[in-house]
């Protein structure tokens, strides 16, 4: 269970870091709401899983799912770039994504 809830809390990661850009520096009301909301919401399930899994596990894999995740949104969503480098290096964050959690018990 403290998987899918850090599964969860790296999305919701994304969702706030999305709508933390929609704010354009938090000068729109709505998306800074929207931004703090899912902010409290990924810390929460983040602080749920680190009862049960270790902190740099947990950390770890929160973070990378939130930079791979928000790469994607901005390359899909925001029509960044997405050249052959960039990709390369968002799949090496996978990689050691899965690395880590191959690696802890």
């Amino acid at each position: 269970m403290a998987w899918i809830a850090l599964f969860v809390a790296g999305l919701l990661e994304v969702v706030w870091a999305y709508f933390m850009k929609l704010s354009d520096g938090f000068t729109r009301p709505g998306a800074t709401a929207a931004t703090f909301v899912f902010m409290f919401l990924s810390f929460g399930l983040l602080a749920w899983a680190m009862k049960q899994l270790p902190l740099g596990t947990s950390y770890m894999v929160w973070t990378g799912i939130g930079a791979v995740g928000a790469f994607i949104v901005g390359v899909v969503f925001l029509g960044e770039g997405a050249g052959l480098m960039r990709i390369a290096a968002a799949g090496l964050i996978v990689a050691g994504i899965g690395l880590m959690k191959l690696a802890t018990p």
